[in-house]
């Protein structure tokens, strides 16, 4: 660890003379030799191979440890060889729960019994296959209730804080909130720690649905019996493999038992459709909630308890699956021993093509792009490892394991972790260590938009300025010489790098015109991903422009480009705010 900081503090304290402007880390010699690099490297990406492996990749449902995500990873394998790549499959034994009952009904003052499915449309191809996970939250425990129901807004703390001023408990109740204003196993785990015994959650039209635009097949918005699948794992204790924290879980690592596992709640939850929701809402008595709170059904919304009781029945299947990830190394000639690693996830909770394939299909064109550069003689300095990542979906699942089982390794090795997930039309947005602020602002400063053919860097700020609220922060927009990195919390398989090993990592994307509520549906499909998120895969493009510059500059800097001044800024601004 010691060297590996050295080296990025030599970068700092070189002379201008040693560097150039144009690219930090090379001199003006090794700067045109780069910059020719990145135009062969540019000059082999294909927007049309992007398409043509979103649709292959997620031409049928591939989550953990199913058929097709097997056949996802052979895939993946023989395209990694083809391009030159040394590829190999790196498999853990992970716990990943699916359904095997879901029953939810209001059982007075009427009686309703929830659909929970969704319906096949003849717009959308793959909407009908067989394979398909149900609608669930994976890591919900078993559990059949019944009991009043209570209406809690999103299921935040300050949600309930105002249910206690209107005098409402929701001890003994079952809750249901609205997805959105927080990750979704917020919803549960603080309902549990307020005593109910079930959760459920659902999407209303105001925020998802048809109170945004037209709804799918129409529109791309959340139709009527659309659900949002995801984890509600407490992922703030530890993610991965719930039964093997801070170890890979190898056939012989030794697991806890699944009911002392400190990251999985203790009560039954499960998401439904605002169609399914709307029978439930309607029928709250008790007091009309808050305006705020107030969601887009045709309906006056309370709070309840009242008379309304409702019947939560969900039980999962409890084995170890196969997660498969799938690593491919490039040699490094100079310095083999430090490693850019490059990752994005191949697992999806159905089909997947804009979570994850669309980044996916990003990363493997860079792939094609640099094994087509080895091919013709050009060799990484550092060596390459790019990784497809399984059960991330879960819980991050096959990154975590992958870093507790090499974690020594890495850290010797790894310099730096570039992550990409999903990947829409629209405006670049980044999250990262902060050392690479300066590093990373030259690298969007010199990718063209594809739409408005200015940089995305500009095109970044031009929206930040345009959602500035008043002049000055207008004009603060406008006048920044940096893209500012956001930090890193967690959602993606960058988490276990930098927040348990202390890795430089960066998340990168583009998005905020692709709007749409295909999120972890049978939806998110290739039909609805060429109408409504990047029709003509140019962004996939600029993905693999902006993470493969990344990566490549990364690789052949003679003084790695870290610069501590940026850190030590937003921390200074950090201790302000506190």
């Amino acid at each position: 660890m010691k060297n590996r900081t050295l080296l990025p503090l030599l970068g700092i304290l070189a002379s201008s003379t040693m560097l150039s402007a144009q690219i930090t880390g090379f001199t003006a010699a090794t700067a045109a030799k780069q910059q020719q690099v990145e135009k062969t490297f540019d000059a082999n990406l294909s927007a049309k191979k992007i398409e043509d492996n979103i649709r292959s990749l997620s031409a049928r449902p591939h989550h953990l440890g199913s058929p097709g995500g097997k056949e996802v990873v052979q895939k993946l394998e023989s395209l990694f060889k083809e391009w030159g790549w040394n590829t190999r499959v790196e498999t853990y034994q992970v716990l990943f729960p699916t359904p095997v009952t879901r029953k939810l009904e209001m059982v007075a003052p009427h009686a309703y019994k929830a659909l929970l499915q969704e319906p096949a449309l003849k717009e959308d191809g793959t909407s009908n296959q067989a394979g398909q996970l149900p609608t669930y939250n994976a890591w919900s425990a078993d559990g059949d209730v019944t009991a009043p129901l209570v209406f809690v807004n999103y299921g935040l703390p300050e949600d309930y804080e105002m249910l206690e001023r209107m005098g409402i408990d929701v001890k003994g109740k079952i809750v249901i909130a609205k997805y959105g204003h927080s990750w979704r196993g917020i919803k549960p785990k603080v309902a549990q720690e307020h005593g109910a015994v079930g959760c459920i959650i659902y999407s209303d039209p105001k925020d998802d649905g048809y109170f945004q635009g037209d709804v799918y097949p129409k529109g791309a918005f959340k139709n009527e019996y659309g659900v949002q699948r995801g984890s509600i794992m407490d992922m703030v204790i530890y993610p991965g493999d719930p039964l093997t924290p801070n170890v890979g879980a190898t056939d012989k690592a030794k697991r806890l038992d699944r009911l002392s596992a400190p990251n999985l709640l203790k009560i039954p939850v499960l998401p439904i459709s605002y169609k399914d929701a709307l029978p439930l809402l309607k029928e709250l008595g008790g007091r009309v909630a808050p305006e705020s709170w107030r969601g887009a059904l045709p309906i006056t919304y309370h709070v309840g308890p009242g008379n309304t009781r409702v019947h939560l029945n969900v039980k999962f299947s409890w084995d170890l699956k196969p997660a498969q990830n799938v690593i491919a190394t490039m040699a490094g000639q100079k310095y083999p021993d430090q490693w850019i690693i490059r990752g994005n996830h191949h697992d999806a909770w159905v089909n997947g093509a804009a979570d994850p394939i669309s980044g996916l299909s990003a990363m493997l064109e860079e792939a094609r792009s640099i094994g087509l550069m080895a091919k013709a003689g050009w060799k990484p300095s550092r060596t390459l490892v790019y990784c497809a990542w399984d059960g991330e979906e879960p819980g991050l699942i096959g990154s975590t394991e992958w870093l507790e089982d090499h974690e020594k390794e890495l850290r010797q090795k790894a310099v730096a972790y570039i992550n990409t997930d999903g990947n829409e039309r629209g405006y670049l947005s980044a999250q990262g260590s902060h050392a690479l602020e300066n590093f990373f602002s030259e690298i969007s400063k010199q990718i063209k938009d594809p739409q408005t053919n200015v940089s995305v860097f500009e095109r970044a700020q031009a929206k930040k300025a345009i959602d500035a609220t008043g002049i000055k922060e207008k004009a603060n927009a406008l006048g920044e010489s940096v893209f500012q990195l956001e930090a890193m919390g967690s959602g993606s398989d960058y988490s276990s790098f930098i927040q348990h090993a202390g890795i430089p990592s960066l998340n990168i994307g583009y998005g905020g015109e692709g709007e749409g509520g295909e999120y972890h549906s049978i939806y998110d499909s290739y039909d609805l991903y060429r109408r409504f998120k990047d029709p003509t895969f140019n962004y996939g493009v600029a993905l693999s422009q902006t993470a493969g510059r990344t990566v490549l500059r990364l690789s052949e800097a003679e003084l790695l480009p870290f610069d501590f001044r940026s850190l030590h800024k937003t921390i200074k601004t950090y201790v302000e705010e506190l």
